[in-house]
């Protein structure tokens, strides 16, 4: 009897609970700091549904190391590259911690720029990647957290960590160009990393900008068509719960007080109830980006044996205020 395999849905309900509550205990204190995390339930759906155990994870820029802990509790292994010092220490404070918990998997953090993925991750993982699982950065600032003063004891309303980094490098710091050419960069380099027919999981969103749509996913998806990956599935993933069928948004301070503002106006602005999540696939057979397109350069730890990270405590590497290199 032919086996039929089980359509997948294309709306991930991926917010059953909110945030926070999603990270309690999961991840390490200071976690929340980072502004733009990914919900650890999305990135366990993408895992558990493109990948198996024993598989190998890499997200390129990594922040606090989100799709590498879902990927290490599921028993994967995972590679997780982040261009800042403070959010990589942290990605291996995580890893760690889920290492104590009981984790099967293994995972590893490299300090470094994404757009050179192949030369500061070893040889032996090239071309081996099952899944790589990422989302491009939405600007230099996002809503942050926010404390009203019977919280903080000040007046007003208190906002904090709002900010990705202030170094003019990163790549939240550019323009809409200058970032869509970039991460082209980065998924040429994540199409070298993949083995053949292995996939890559974006997500992402629109945002409005003095009123006007900026559709991302849209010039996303064309990015990693230039990048030489294959369009296979463009999802829902949502963030917000689900109850008696209905959808339960979870909006933050600045979402309510900015619809509130545009609706005010004239403009009928809606909540943000999910990220478009666009699935692409390095093909079976070769195929090169549309453009410049760099070949692996030989990495500067030489070959390693075998194709999961070398062990469960994470070796994480640092990065020097100016080169942007990592090293030992």
């Amino acid at each position: 009897m032919t086996h039929t395999p089980t359509p997948r849905s294309s709306v991930w309900a991926t917010a059953p609970t909110s945030a926070p509550a999603q990270r309690k205990g999961r991840y390490v204190p200071g976690s929340a700091a980072h502004p733009a995390k990914m919900l650890p339930a999305l990135a366990a759906h993408a895992i558990a549904t493109y990948t198996k155990p024993g598989d190998l994870v890499l997200d390129p820029m990594c922040g606090i190391g989100t799709t590498l802990v879902e990927a290490v509790h599921l028993g994967r292994h995972a590679l997780g590259v982040e261009y800042e010092p403070r959010w990589a220490h942290l990605a291996a404070d995580n890893l760690r911690h889920a290492d104590t918990h009981g984790a099967t998997g293994s995972g590893e953090v490299y300090c470094a720029d994404a757009r050179q993925l192949t030369t500061h991750i070893p040889a032996c993982f090239q071309g081996l990647v099952d899944l790589v699982v990422t989302s491009p950065p939405y600007g230099a600032s996002v809503h942050g957290q926010v404390r009203s003063t019977r919280e903080s004891g000040e007046r007003g309303v208190t906002k904090t960590d709002w900010h990705y980094s202030h170094d003019p490098d990163n790549l939240a710091h550019v323009g809409l160009e200058t970032l869509l050419t970039a991460f082209t960069d980065i998924l040429i380099q994540c199409r070298h990393m993949l083995r053949p027919g292995g996939h890559a999981v974006i997500t992402t969103r629109p945002w409005r900008e003095r009123g006007e749509l900026i559709d991302l996913p849209s010039a996303v998806l064309a990015a990693a068509e230039h990048a030489g990956l294959t369009p296979v599935e463009r999802n829902v993933a949502l963030l917000a719960g689900i109850r008696d069928g209905h959808l339960i948004a979870r909006p933050s301070f600045f979402q309510m007080k900015n619809i509130g503002d545009a609706r005010r106006t004239g403009l009928p602005l809606a909540l943000i109830a999910h990220e478009d999540t666009l699935v692409v696939r390095r093909p079976s057979t070769p195929a090169r980006a549309k453009g410049h397109d760099n070949p692996p350069a030989p990495p500067p730890d030489g070959p390693c044996p075998r194709r999961k990270p070398p062990t469960a405590n994470v070796r994480t590497r640092t990065c020097t205020p100016t080169a942007r290199r990592a090293h030992p």
